[in-house]
């Protein structure tokens, strides 16, 4: 088959769109909190809304797919995206914000759906793991990107040129705000350049296409999908309970200003993990992912030990830090999964996404204790779902190992 170099960059760029939107949201949450007076349970909330908007379209978005095709699925995603972002754009306040972040998530996890079968298909089977890694690397790239970018038209705010057009639509004590313009253009402009794009026909495998709901119910009844499932869910959970918290940490404990230096931080963060993921892909050439995830687990809890107890520049570096050891853990946990069942991988898949909703409740557990004891105490709660992790290393039995390069068998 062809392979279709303008889908695998479409594809790309979605990615980065993806991650831009989403990771933006824990530099946010301090201006959420003073501007709209939030404690942080409510606080918890907004992370809550976007991320359980996985769990509501993950596994119904995998059903549509296979009634209409990706480039419909596609266009709808960005149409929802754009109309969570100008919601918050027009109306900002905390109601709107709860909407306008829960929108936006499900357009996303729509994206997230359809775009991996989508680059096994235009990029080529053989050229998968290359292309997947490639993009993982782009979502990280945007992660990084897009608290800079914040704190770029923040401190520019009274410049001239389009700072001057959004000025007139956007509150002088919300300057945030010129955030969710900038979400809803870049939403028009992927719904543009989606309707203008040709779709190669996507053919799933039987097994890799999402089963009725009785599969995925039969597979519940496996207590490995229950780990894996757990998995998933500590892993979004700690991932954002340190970005998300971070900034809002950094300011309240040690004063950081987190318009400039807790944006930076959560930018690092992002921007180690890309780091350590390349990091990974060649540690994952010389040994077992289970041992790799247990050696990069441990600095990972040392490092959340340093930001939570640390001084203030030692709890500035050592948050980000933490992001370069995450790096190895979503793509080992997601094939280890994937690799201890023999059947059904496309349902599985859909059931290990739903477990991003982690995102969600670990955040709002975080902000309840948070109230109750202060937010260091809420965020000790991290230690077990990294502990969960840890785990994974000891107790995991996949039917197949990753391949080494001191492997003799074929």
């Amino acid at each position: 088959m062809k392979r279709n170099y303008y889908i695998v960059a479409l594809i790309m760029l979605t990615f980065f769109v993806i991650s831009f939107l989403t990771n933006i949201i824990g530099p946010l949450s301090p201006e959420f909190i003073k501007d709209f007076k939030l404690s942080d349970l409510l606080a918890g909330v907004l992370p809550f809304a976007f991320f359980i908007a996985y769990g509501v379209m993950s596994i119904p978005s995998s059903m549509m797919v296979q009634r209409y095709n990706e480039k419909k699925i596609m266009v709808a995603a960005f149409v929802v995206a754009f109309f969570g972002a100008l919601l918050l754009a027009v109306e900002p306040n905390y109601l709107t914000a709860v909407l306008s972040l829960f929108l936006i998530g499900c357009g996303m996890a729509m994206l997230q759906v359809v775009i991996n079968p989508l680059l096994r298909t235009a990029g080529g089977e053989e050229n998968y793991a290359f292309t997947s890694v490639l993009a993982q690397l782009i979502f990280g790239g945007a992660s990084f990107l897009s608290p800079l970018v914040y704190s770029y038209m923040v401190l520019n705010k009274n410049s001239t040129g389009i700072f001057a057009i959004l000025k007139t639509v956007v509150p002088a004590n919300l300057p945030w705000v010129s955030l969710y313009w900038l979400f809803a253009v870049i939403c028009l402009l992927m719904f543009i350049v989606l309707l203008a794009s040709k779709f190669p026909k996507v053919e799933l495998a039987n097994d890799e296409k999402a089963g009725p709901w009785k599969t995925h119910v039969m597979l519940f009844k496996k207590p490995v999908v229950i780990l894996y499932f757990i998995a998933l869910f500590c892993y979004v959970g700690t991932e954002q309970g340190v970005s998300y918290w971070m900034s809002q940490f950094l300011y309240e404990y040690h004063k950081f200003d987190p318009q400039i230096t807790g944006a930076n931080a959560v930018a690092y963060f992002w921007g180690l993990m890309t780091a350590g993921g390349i990091v990974g892909l060649f540690l994952l050439k010389i040994m077992d992912s289970r041992k790799l995830l247990v050696i990069f687990t441990i600095p990972a809890i040392i490092g959340l030990t340093l930001g939570l107890f640390g001084s203030a520049q030692i709890s500035l570096y050592a948050f980000p830090i933490v992001g370069f050891f995450m790096s190895v853990m979503y793509p080992i946990i997601f094939s280890l999964a994937l690799s201890s069942v023999d059947e059904h991988h496309g349902s599985f898949a859909g059931i290990l996404v739903t477990g991003i909703i982690g995102g969600a409740v670990v955040q709002v557990l975080i902000g309840g204790l948070g109230n109750l004891f202060g937010l260091r105490t809420g965020m000790f709660f991290l230690y077990i779902t990294m502990g969960y992790i840890l785990s994974i290393g000891f107790w995991a039995k996949p039917l197949v190992t990753n391949k080494t390069i001191f492997d003799t068998k074929e």
